[in-house]
């Protein structure tokens, strides 16, 4: 009986543990973080990681083209907003058909938004494109070590990327022919660029009447805040465009154009609605009204303009490699 008894307490003690188990609250299974890509296979670097400034991310990875000559060379810029990304995203499939055509590569990393912030630079957007001039004069420092020629130099990138290369083509030379230093003495001029996804303005109001639903350009003149939207950051672009207008005129590329600019191919996605002003497409930081736009202020000025995207494609070039063989190559 007393052990029938201890079994009844004993039961009635587990069902209740059990109960009150069941009714506590289960802490919240953490999501499973996502896996991060592994970047892309490409060849082994001539020389990988070299600094041309003393940020950690002022480095650059180069690829020498085999040739008894000096040879051409491409610019890879990566894109990302300039608050993300890495020259590692260039794979074997960016870099391999230009070494095959006798083009040097280099992959080149560059300060983010977030960065130039913290350093103070004015505006934000003054650090990538700076850097990315800066390695390319560091790189035509080296022509002799490296067998470049450098009056055949391109540049290309993806959305920020793009728009830097652009800014590269068209500003005035940032050389200092009179510095004590001999990598600023040389120039940050291009042959040519080819871009994908392209940001032509930095101008809110310009960007407003192309795209109704347009919303970058406020993190590159430093209304970029943690917390704050993209469109939070435009709005403040849009509110404070007098003040920043001379920024806008130094560092939007579409503002830069002069009839001695290098020639440039403009590719952009497939579009959702018509490429005409005045569309609300889905991708407003990469629809190819900016392409379309730039073209016409670079053909007023006579230099070479062409826009390709699915249905409306290039007939003089087939993609980015082929317009930098064809530019950088012909004899």
């Amino acid at each position: 009986m007393f052990r029938t008894f201890l079994s009844c307490v004993a039961l009635g003690l587990g069902v209740t543990v059990a109960l009150a188990q069941a009714e506590k609250p289960q802490a919240p299974k953490k999501a499973a973080e996502p896996e991060k890509k592994a970047p892309p296979a490409r060849p082994t670097p001539t020389a990988a990681d070299v600094a041309y400034g003393p940020h950690v991310r002022q480095k650059f990875d180069f690829w020498q083209a085999k040739s008894d000559k000096p040879t051409p060379l491409v610019l890879l810029i990566h894109g990302g907003g300039w608050v993300n990304g890495d020259k590692t995203g260039y794979g074997t499939g960016a870099i391999k058909p230009l070494l095959d055509a006798g083009i040097s590569v280099v992959a080149v990393n560059y300060r983010f938004i977030a960065q130039a912030m913290e350093e103070k630079v004015e505006p934000p957007v003054k650090a990538p494109l700076h850097d990315a001039a800066r390695a390319l004069q560091t790189l035509r420092s080296k022509a002799k070590e490296w067998n470049l020629d450098k009056a055949r130099v391109g540049a290309t990138g993806g959305s920020a990327g793009a728009c830097t290369s652009l800014w590269l083509a068209f500003h005035d030379d940032l050389a200092d022919p009179k510095s004590s230093d001999p990598v600023a003495r040389e120039s940050t001029r291009l042959t040519c660029a080819a871009v994908s996804g392209a940001q032509t303005s930095l101008d809110p109001k310009q960007l407003r009447e192309w795209m109704p639903n347009a919303n970058y350009a406020g993190h590159a003149f430093g209304f970029a805040e943690k917390g704050r939207t993209r469109p939070e950051e435009f709005k403040l672009a849009l509110e404070n465009r007098d003040k920043i207008m001379p920024w806008i005129k130094e560092y939007s590329p579409i503002e830069l154009v002069t009839k001695d600019d290098a020639p440039v191919l403009l590719t952009y996605g497939k579009p959702d609605v018509p490429v005409e002003v005045g569309q609300s497409p889905k991708d407003a930081t990469h629809f190819a009204i900016y392409g379309v736009k730039l073209a016409e202020v670079m053909k007023a000025a006579g230099v070479e303009a062409e826009v390709s995207y699915p249905g409306a494609e290039s007939k003089k070039y087939k993609n980015v490699n082929d317009f930098f063989i064809q530019k950088l190559t012909a004899k």
